[in-house]
């Protein structure tokens, strides 16, 4: 059983990490990474106090923790919200109302939910969507929108992986480390992804390939 403690030095409240975990709502190896990482993070230093135990000072927690969050909506939940609500719009279009790089990189929620199908010549199917129906999906992924990477950046030598610029990348790199760090493999980290970013455990597994690659 983990006891979460909170001690008060001269009136002011300090926790120690598993203090700082139940606090923030993060697992217990996040906060050792903020922890470890904390020159890039902002992660505030501990103290220890006369027997020699770790503690980090609450307000201070709680100044790291919003502003954590405010930094990774500012760049992960950008959406156009201009134009009429009720016109429809290809999967190029809905990229680029959410930011993304990619058309390829549109959720599964959104691409399994068209509000309007052609059969085209070939057999393809063109998908469309109202706007209103992008905005929907895009207040319901909030914190897991694309940065957005300007089309043609790329040196044009290689093709960029359809997740090359998805923000989701990120948590599947912390989560593989924090597999690493328990010296777990990658056994049932795609059904961890999968419910961390509420997506399919195929999109799941693909980010974790693609996350893998980049280590």
């Amino acid at each position: 059983m983990v006891i979460v403690s909170r001690h008060t030095f001269d009136g002011r409240v300090a926790l120690d990490r598993a203090g700082v975990a139940a606090h923030t709502g993060a697992a217990r190896r996040t906060v050792n990474l903020w922890h470890r990482n904390r020159a890039t993070t902002g992660f505030p230093d501990a103290f220890t106090d006369e027997a020699g135990r770790e503690w980090f000072w609450l307000d201070r927690i709680d100044a790291f923790h919003t502003a954590h969050q405010k930094a990774k909506l500012a760049v992960l939940t950008a959406v156009d919200r201009s134009g009429d609500p009720n016109e429809l719009v290809g999967s190029g279009e809905a990229a680029k109302i959410l930011h993304y790089g990619s058309y390829r990189n549109l959720p599964d929620e959104l691409r399994d939910r068209p509000d309007d199908v052609e059969i085209l010549s070939d057999g393809r199917l063109r998908r469309r969507w109202y706007r209103r129906t992008v905005w929907a999906i895009a207040a319901a992924r909030t914190g897991r929108q694309s940065t957005g990477r300007t089309p043609g950046t790329t040196t044009g030598r290689l093709k960029p992986h359809p997740y090359a610029d998805d923000p989701r990348l990120q948590v599947a790199v912390e989560l593989l480390a924090e597999a690493r760090q328990d010296g777990r493999d990658r056994r049932g980290l795609g059904v961890e992804l999968a419910r961390r970013l509420g997506v399919a455990q195929r999109t799941a597994q693909r980010l974790l390939t693609v996350a893998d690659a980049r280590d």
